[in-house]
């Protein structure tokens, strides 16, 4: 029987997301996991069953021995780590793949951008557009025509509803509800439980 060997995969941050994100890579079965970057002090550890081979100061190294990475920090209160690991691996002429749980349903006609990640139970309906290096979190819901901007965090079960627009680097919180055709502007936080029933301007704050 032939072997088929799979693309690698280098993944950048070792916290909590991390973990589910191995868990949606190997689910999906599509790249193997060749190792983690995290902080100096944490080199030689394991999350789950792989090792932090090598810290952010090491990127351009390892940009050369290995073709695929993706961003797999969290982002809550902000996504400016994210965004400069995201460009300064563009910068160095990698590969981002998207990375979709089999769990999760994602229309042939939506788009999703290099760099993210679909999480288990996502839905992402009929023309929608997720930018890259984006999450869709647990069982999210991106509803028809709805456009998700570039660097974007939509949280565990939040529904973003048809022809809505999130502006890009913002954080839609759990559970929060956005109606249809309005716009979030970007780099806005939306805390959880919300309902947003109105235009947010850019820089928005958002919370209970």
């Amino acid at each position: 029987m032939k072997t088929i060997i799979k693309p690698d995969l280098i993944l950048v941050g070792g916290g909590g997301h991390c973990k589910s994100c191995i868990d949606v890579i190997e689910r999906e079965g599509k790249y193997q996991i060749s190792g983690i970057i995290d902080i100096p002090e944490k080199k030689k550890q394991r999350i789950l069953d792989y090792e932090i081979i090598g810290s952010d100061d090491e990127l351009f190294y390892l940009s050369k021995v290995y073709n695929n990475f993706l961003i797999t920090i969290g982002q809550i209160k902000s996504p400016e780590k994210r965004i400069s690991l995201f460009n300064q691996l563009v910068s160095f002429g990698i590969n981002f793949p998207v990375i979709i749980s089999p769990h999760a349903y994602i229309s042939k006609y939506a788009y999703v951008g290099n760099g993210t990640i679909i999480m288990h139970g996502a839905i992402i309906n009929a023309g929608a557009t997720i930018g890259k290096n984006c999450i869709i979190n647990t069982s999210a819901l991106i509803e028809h025509d709805a456009i998700i901007g570039d660097h974007c965090h939509i949280s565990t079960s939040s529904v973003i509803n048809g022809g809505t627009e999130i502006g890009k680097s913002s954080f839609i919180g759990s559970n929060t509800v956005v109606r249809e055709y309005i716009r979030i502007g970007e780099n806005s936080i939306v805390g959880a439980g919300l309902r947003v029933m109105d235009d947010l301007k850019d820089y928005s704050l958002k919370r209970i």
